[in-house]
């Protein structure tokens, strides 16, 4: 076994190990960030935060600076008095606070699910069909899987 664990990086403990409570904690604040995953907002260069905003994310973009330079496409988690940089894993996802949306990382990128235009056209107009889809599309863009 190796000293990370594949997916995440997360720390093992091993044999023999003096203050295991640390590597534990570092592994625990990691799993903080990644469990149902949410950002407060996408930056390239860290916010000025204090104690009482420990918890809150952020998606980093390019060009990153600062304590993040980089670490583009990463989640920063702050602890309250540092920050916790988790990489993204092909099919992560997380959501977006301000957007009210599911992004999921594939390729390379953090992708915004696609918007899907209502039905519209058409020589005879299905009245009944159409406020179906559109339902139907509303209730996808409620639980963040197409935008509006």
């Amino acid at each position: 076994m190796g000293t990370n664990t594949p997916r995440f990086a997360l720390p093992n403990l091993v044999a023999s190990q003096a203050h295991k409570e640390i590597t534990h904690n570092e592994a625990l604040a990691i799993i903080d960030s990644a469990l149902h995953a949410a950002i407060v907002n996408s930056a390239s260069s860290p916010p000025f935060l204090v104690e009482e905003d420990a918890g809150k994310c952020w998606l980093i973009v390019a060009p990153a600076t600062g304590a993040w330079s980089g670490k583009e496409d990463a989640i920063a988690s702050w602890t309250g008095s540092g920050w916790r940089f988790l990489d993204p894993v092909p099919g992560m996802t997380v959501w977006s606070v301000p957007d009210s949306t599911e992004l999921r990382y594939s390729a390379g990128q953090w992708i915004p699910p696609v918007t899907i235009a209502s039905p519209t056209g058409g020589a005879v107009v299905d009245a009944e069909a159409r406020i179906a889809l559109n339902t139907l599309l509303g209730y996808l863009a409620n639980i963040g899987l197409v935008a509006n």
